[in-house]
């Protein structure tokens, strides 16, 4: 049973089992999860969303390392709880879900400097961590174009 849900919490119920680019579509759903369903964007629902992937993804991970290695490929939940902190207190328009989406997945796959580092924390840590990082990069590299581009979000205040 222990497996089972952190298989199914890991995977984001089995989207990391898609064969091709397993994380994109992690990242996908996280994306569309904020854009389609506004109610989550508020900070007082998203900073909890984030916390408990985060300390799931952990767990989960975790126990998936076990049975698949080092860092499995069918582990998205990272992507999930990074995406979300790329896109927290952004206007969920689709310019800036885009913009945020593509920046998480370009810092998640280059992986500057602290963010690769933190890969190499043990288990579900460094599983998590890195794409957590990623996304806090990927969130203040979205304010910065769009205070030099204001168009892109109008009425946006970084404040």
């Amino acid at each position: 049973m222990r497996r089972f849900v952190a298989k199914a919490a890991g995977s984001v119920l089995g989207v990391g089992y898609i064969p091709f680019a397993p994380g994109t579509f992690g990242s996908l759903v996280a994306a569309l999860a904020y854009f389609v369903f506004p109610a989550i964007a508020p900070l007082q629902w998203l900073v909890p969303l984030i916390v408990v992937t985060s300390v799931l993804g952990v767990w989960a991970g975790g126990v998936m390392e076990e049975e698949y290695g080092e860092d499995p490929s069918a582990v998205v939940i990272d992507e999930l709880a990074g995406q979300w902190l790329a896109l927290a207190a952004l206007p969920a328009t689709p310019v800036v879900v885009l913009l945020s989406f593509l920046l998480f997945r370009f810092y998640d796959i280059v992986k500057p400097g602290l963010v690769d580092k933190a890969q190499s924390l043990p288990g579900g840590w460094g599983i998590m961590v890195d794409d957590l990082l990623a996304g806090l990069l990927a969130n203040v590299t979205v304010r910065i174009v769009m205070l030099a581009l204001p168009f892109l979000s109008p009425g946006f205040n970084p404040g």
